[in-house]
């Protein structure tokens, strides 16, 4: 006779729902005051429009929220079994002929649920947000120029250095300017105030108005002399597209995954026909060998100029044969990619380590659970940054790198699932 257990895992996912609730909004406070109220806080010390913050904020809730759901549902599932088994209510339905596997399974379809929800907030609405967020920010920095220029501060931009004093609205005091002219001479402008004014002929450029100015130009052809001048006034153009060069392109993180999977095959296919390339010269550099192995060349009249030239070819070959194709690039993209997919689904491989884990708590389930989970997090997040400074720096494998946190923790519950279960 088939039994169903419908109100027991009824109750079981509205339990872990309400502890996968609190732990969300504690990550999810974590992370909002980690990087959006200072972000808030900068940008309303500038008077900025309030309304035009909150956009920003709201902008940037996806990649919160795709970010908060794997670690509230780690602490919300040892939460929920913690409490179960310190209060023996897995004792009891265990007495009632209830198996394990029906009270992993509410929190195995929770856990396939949170996945796939973080991953669309991660594939879809974070790229959207972002690229939102970037055109909010673009008018507000036409608005408000001084959100770059702060302060003494100094900023680079492209061939331009600007090294500013205090700054008060749109006026800067002692400001320093090292680029270069349009013959690549070097240039260092010093002014002792500049104003921040936009430019109503050219859309995009914002210029400085520079008082009591002094300009000195080393010549790049003639490298003993030099140029000087002084002003008591000089408008100095910059163009807003290079002050924040963050807001130019979108990178991979803020792309749709089939955005980065088609990058990857572009740059994949790029770097083999590079190592195509080197092949082939790889097999000239043979053939001339083999050629010259066996008789004198055309062009070597002594054996000197003979044994000169077989030297050249094997040293040509040797360096070809160390040289080493490699897209950093490529493996940012590939990274990014894997991140994309591994994190989102750590909620379920979380599921799977908690549910084993819970079980051993006698008492205080949900402190446990909870002291337990922020563990596991700081544990989590230390593996991911560190396959990911691996991958970066040494040519570890991006699809290793990412998914090998989610290995060590379905590993590490699949051992403790042994040491419970077994009989």
């Amino acid at each position: 006779m088939h039994r169903s257990y419908w109100c027991i895992q009824k109750y079981i996912a509205k339990d872990f729902l309400f502890s996968f609730f609190v732990a969300f909004l504690f990550f999810f406070f974590i992370f909002f005051v980690n990087q959006i109220l200072l972000l808030a806080e900068e940008i309303l010390s500038k008077q900025v429009p309030f309304f035009d913050v909150v956009l920003l904020i709201i902008y940037s809730l996806p990649a919160i929220v795709s970010i908060s759901f794997p670690f509230a549902s780690l602490v919300g599932a040892l939460m929920t079994i913690g409490r179960l088994s310190s209060e023996n209510e897995v004792l009891a339905l265990q007495s009632c002929g209830i198996p394990h596997r029906a009270l992993f399974l509410p929190l195995l379809i929770l856990g396939v649920v949170f996945s796939l929800f973080s991953f669309t907030m991660n594939d879809y609405f974070l790229p959207v947000g972002t690229i939102n967020f970037q055109k909010l920010y673009r008018k507000i920095l036409y608005a408000n120029p001084e959100l770059e220029l702060e302060s003494y501060s100094v900023k680079r931009y492209q061939d331009s250095i600007i090294i500013t004093g205090e700054v008060q609205g749109r006026e800067i005091n002692d400001i320093l300017i090292i680029d270069r002219t349009d013959k690549k001479d070097r240039r260092i402008i010093t002014a002792r105030k500049a104003f921040l004014l936009e430019n109503q002929n050219q859309q995009g450029v914002i210029a400085l108005h520079l008082q009591d100015v002094f300009s000195h130009t080393a010549l790049a052809k003639r490298k003993t002399d030099y140029e000087y001048f002084t002003a008591e006034q000089l408008r100095y153009n910059i163009l807003l597209r290079q002050l924040n060069l963050d807001l130019r392109n979108p990178g991979p993180r803020e792309m749709s995954s089939v955005d980065v999977y088609n990058i990857i095959k572009e740059k994949r296919l790029t770097l083999e026909e590079k190592e195509s390339s080197y092949r082939e010269k790889q097999q000239q550099i043979l053939f001339e060998l083999s050629s010259k192995y066996y008789g004198f060349s055309e062009t070597a009249s002594t054996p000197s100029e003979y044994t000169a030239i077989i030297n050249h070819l094997l040293t040509e070959y040797r360096k070809n044969s160390a040289r080493r194709v490699f897209d950093r690039s490529l493996q940012i993209y590939s990274l990014e990619f894997h991140k994309k997919f591994s994190i989102p689904f750590g909620c379920l491989a979380f599921v799977l380590f908690a549910f084993p884990t819970g079980l051993f708590t006698k008492r205080s389930g949900r402190s446990v659970g909870f002291g337990l989970g922020l563990f596991i997090s700081i544990a989590y997040w230390g593996m991911l940054f560190a396959g990911q400074t691996l991958g970066i720096r040494m040519d570890f494998s991006p699809l290793l790198a990412m998914w090998l946190p989610n290995i060590v923790i379905v590993f590490l519950g699949l051992i403790l699932s042994i040491l419970r279960f077994r009989t």
